[in-house]
């Protein structure tokens, strides 16, 4: 079944691509049903019953992915619902943030699937919203990495955003990144500066590096950005004041919610925080049933 036009307008202005929406909602579906049925609900419910379906915040936290759960009620037929909160609201427990109404059979096979996503994407957004808070009033974005579920990555990137926090590239033909096997397989940093520039004169480059030596080779040679790797808090004070603003600066590695503040009073730019995709705890999120 496809989006709906609604639908598929809100996913573009989210800046989310309808088709991949459809695609993984659809799958997810495919899986639970295994070529099947859901036998439990044939058995037990009429064909014909009509039941409203309560989408429930059990705690408090940040929203995000609710626009994936109306994909997945679409797919299984549903097109009578009602989302009640924006992504990335700020929501209490008990909070009602999505309301369907329609077959009763079709909302429950859509349950599992639909808090799926709700529970993934609104936990990390919940967690980036807490680095945010952390740093707020510094002048440093909290940023995520590539370490995503695969093949849920354009989700859990969108789930960073409602969060609060930005985007580092979404796949490896965005930007480049040179990092420390790369150097070694160029033969340095200027060298492997200089090739990816060469072959790739149009692209954003970063560099990693760990040592402030290498810093200033790869400032002078004219890096986008710098990933500050596993530097400590002196060190990426005194990067800040190597380049001047020539370069932009990322610290990575070693960061907590505990040293948040600290990192972002060195002046850098970004906090790399790939926990915010890989270690994101679940918001519960339940499914109250009641009749029509």
């Amino acid at each position: 079944m496809a989006l709906s036009e609604k639908l598929t307008a809100e996913l573009l202005a989210l800046d989310l691509n309808p088709e991949y929406v459809h695609w993984v909602a659809s799958a997810t579906i495919k899986e639970d049903l295994n070529g099947g049925e859901d036998v439990t609900s044939v058995a037990t419910i009429p064909a014909a019953q009509l039941s409203i379906a309560d989408y429930r915040a059990r705690k408090a936290g940040t929203v995000a992915g609710l626009h994936i759960a109306a994909a997945v009620l679409e797919i299984c037929g549903i097109t009578d619902y009602e989302i009640k909160v924006s992504e990335g609201t700020h929501v209490e427990a008990g909070q009602v943030l999505l309301v369907a109404k329609g077959n009763t059979r079709d909302l429950l096979l859509s349950e599992r699937s639909a808090l799926n996503f709700l529970g993934r994407l609104s936990g990390i957004a919940t967690l980036t919203r807490r680095w945010v808070d952390e740093v707020k009033g510094y002048p440093v974005a909290i940023r995520d990495t590539r370490k995503t579920t695969p093949l849920l990555r354009e989700l859990e990137k969108f789930a960073v955003r409602a969060g609060g926090g930005v985007n580092h590239r979404m796949s490896l033909s965005d930007a480049a990144l040179i990092k420390d096997n790369h150097i070694v397989a160029a033969g340095g940093v200027s060298q492997a500066f200089k090739a990816v520039r060469e072959k790739y004169p149009n692209i954003e480059v970063e560099v990693e590096v760990d040592l402030l030596e290498q810093l200033r080779e790869v400032v002078a040679a004219g890096a986008d950005l710098v990933l500050l790797d596993n530097m400590n808090i002196e060190q990426c004070r005194a990067a800040v004041e190597i380049v001047t603003g020539a370069t932009k600066l990322e610290a990575s590695g070693g960061l907590s919610l505990e040293n948040a503040k600290a990192y972002a009073a060195t002046g850098v730019d970004y906090l790399a925080v790939g926990a915010l995709t890989h270690s994101a705890v679940v918001l519960d999120i339940g499914l109250d049933l009641r009749m029509a």
